[in-house]
């Protein structure tokens, strides 16, 4: 957007110009990329508008320029396995970032943004601010077994560094795993995405017997409704017994040892 539309008056954008942008990217196979870019125009436009920057958004009713099909890809138990092993040859905070995904199920960039304050593992919950999570809500996660035992390995890496997962480029959490995986799917053969991990991760919990509704509450999944604003925290011994479930088969699956007992509720 910004070398074609940048140096204009936001006032002067006309819809004619976004479409052209939008179906440049389209064109060059990057179609879901396409409607990221619509969508993130259109919050400018709507930002612009509350504050009487703009008086209409040129994206409005706009259909995305490409099709889009849900993924459902999950990794099997072989495949998980398989790439857990290939984190060994990985540098720390690599590893330490994709088995966190498997381990606790969470965003992308919720954990990649982790920071040691939000981190309590006396009591073993993490805490997702609201100004971090997804839907805008506060979000406790419990850290089962393995999951504290990789941060306080990496806390012990951390350099000080109020981030879990610091970038080496300055004072700011790493931003994206995008050449590490390529390396991981090229060492595994395993075709996967980041966000695949999060939904493996769910499917094997159902798998296991952990019911969809306390799934759902793990993963932070937005409510309708104003009980849901009451009882959000009401789950957490569900969310707290399910994910030491999950934790302890994660380590069977990707070990075939039986797992330690797991450390005392917080």
């Amino acid at each position: 957007m910004l070398p074609t539309l940048g140096k204009l008056r936001a006032k002067s954008i006309a819809r004619r110009q976004i479409r052209e942008v939008l179906d440049r990217i389209a064109a060059r196979g990057a179609g879901v990329m396409a409607n990221r870019t619509l969508a993130l125009a259109r919050k400018v436009f709507n930002f612009g508008m509350q504050n009487d920057i703009v008086t209409a958004n040129p994206c409005a009713g706009m259909a995305r320029p490409a099709a889009e099909q849900q993924r459902d890809r999950v990794l099997s138990e072989d495949e998980v396995r398989s790439v857990w092993s290939a984190l060994d040859s990985e540098p720390a905070w690599v590893s330490g970032a994709i088995r966190l995904y498997l381990l606790t199920a969470q965003r992308k960039d919720e954990i990649l943004g982790m920071r040691w304050d939000e981190v309590d593992l006396a009591s073993g919950w993490w805490t997702i601010p609201s100004e971090r999570a997804k839907n805008g809500l506060a979000h406790r996660v419990w850290l089962n077994a393995p999951a504290q035992r990789l941060l306080k390995e990496l806390r012990l890496r951390s350099g000080g560094s109020p981030f879990v997962f610091p970038s080496p480029r300055g004072d700011q959490p790493i931003a994206t795993l995008q050449k590490p995986l390529k390396r991981i799917v090229g060492a595994t053969t395993v075709e996967f995405r980041i966000h695949d991990l999060r939904r493996t991760a769910a499917s094997h919990m159902t798998s296991v017997g952990i019911s969809r509704l306390t799934v759902s509450k793990i993963l932070n999944h937005a409510e309708k409704g104003v009980t849901s604003v009451y009882d959000r925290h009401s789950y957490d011994a569900e969310k707290r017994d399910a994910l030491e479930a999950w934790g302890r088969r994660l380590v069977e699956i990707v070990t075939s040892e039986v797992p330690d007992e797991a450390h005392a509720a917080g």
